[in-house]
């Protein structure tokens, strides 16, 4: 009798364990799938900050040799002199 019982309990619990294998894996592709939109998007950001401070960079390099010229053009000026 016991094993009558145990035999229909079996399938059951194997449906069971089947279905909840099955929601966590929508639940892990829907995480990747997200997690794959965060990387996106924060590769997005990195590149918009880096190149923001290349062109910052750009700017203080091209204002300093401007500066740099323009002193070395008043010191060959005076030497003329």
């Amino acid at each position: 009798m016991r094993l009558a019982k145990i035999s229909r309990i079996i399938p059951s619990m194997l449906a069971m364990v089947l279905l909840a294998t099955a929601s966590f894996g929508q639940t892990d592709d829907q995480s990747t799938k997200q997690d794959m939109k965060d990387a996106g998007h924060s590769t997005a950001q990195a590149t918009k900050n880096t190149a923001r401070k290349v062109k910052n960079g750009t700017k203080k390099g091209a204002h300093k040799t401007a500066h740099a010229t323009k002193k070395a053009a008043q010191k060959a000026e005076d030497k003329t002199q």
